[in-house]
């Protein structure tokens, strides 16, 4: 006989409510890629070769081949690509980042990251404009997880030093008609699985030319109606990367916010 004291345990758990993201496919560490994606980072040589290379900027001074390490995941088994040129050293943005061949406008994108050392710092930049953060230890706007000095923080969601994370974005280029902008980029952003952004409108490239795209177009606020490539910050800091898979839309005025469905 099923007793009271089971029947109210149970009733009890299903009334919890689910963590945010809990039921969406192709969210959080280790999530599998969505139908029609692309993965275009495996944690392989072959696959960094093939469709990556270096950012070409103001502030570039490394050269091909890619320089970035193949190395042993720290947690679990294969390999990963650790954020190491010594062009980069001392912190020097812009001078090793690598860049997707393939460039974007619209698109679903997952990253998963992994910071090896106290301060480590990185960042995701989306079309090679909008930088997402990866800085251990800061909580700032600046800080981790952060639309770069666009939204707060939310430093809650990170796992800390050692332990592998994931963003999952739905990004919205900019709209332009006759030639001019008339929408900012916009972007829904989970944090390890957590939703942290909503339909988050970015209103310019921080960081100046030596940071992507437009960094250096009017202070950042020229932004142009040219797709880019997905880039990864080398700043001279262990931070690992593996499973970058993404998927391009065509989003037309929809809003960026994505759920179970998608």
């Amino acid at each position: 006989m099923f007793s009271s004291r089971l029947f109210q345990s149970a009733i009890a758990v299903l009334s919890l409510p689910l963590a945010a993201g809990a039921l969406l496919a192709g969210v959080g560490v280790g999530a599998k890629p969505v139908r029609g994606a692309e993965v275009i980072l495996d944690g392989s040589r072959k696959m960094l070769d093939t469709k990556w290379t270096y950012w070409q900027g103001p502030r570039f001074s490394s050269s091909m081949p890619i320089k970035w390490k193949v190395v042993e995941d720290p947690v679990d088994k294969g390999t990963v690509i650790m954020t190491d040129d010594p062009a980069a050293a001392g912190g020097k943005y812009g001078a090793a980042d690598i860049v997707t061949k393939k460039a974007y406008r619209d698109f679903r994108l997952h990253v998963e990251f992994l910071v090896n050392n106290k301060g480590g710092n990185s960042g995701v930049y989306l079309q090679n404009r909008y930088e997402i953060q990866i800085m251990d230890g800061d909580k700032t706007p600046h800080g981790m997880g952060a639309v770069i000095n666009e939204t707060p923080s939310p430093y809650e969601q990170y796992q800390g030093l050692g332990k592998w994370n994931a963003y999952d974005f739905q990004f919205r280029a900019a709209r332009f008609m006759d030639g001019k902008k008339v929408e900012p980029a916009q972007v829904t952003m989970y944090f390890n699985g957590v939703k942290v952004n909503v339909n988050q409108k970015i209103s310019q490239v921080w960081g100046g030319p030596n940071s992507g795209i437009d960094g250096g177009n009017d202070g950042g606020k020229g932004i142009t109606d040219i797709p880019g490539g997905l880039k990864l910050q080398c700043e001279g800091h262990d931070v690992r990367y593996r499973n970058i898979w993404i998927k391009e839309l065509k989003l037309g005025d929809k809003p960026t916010d994505f759920g179970a469905k998608d």
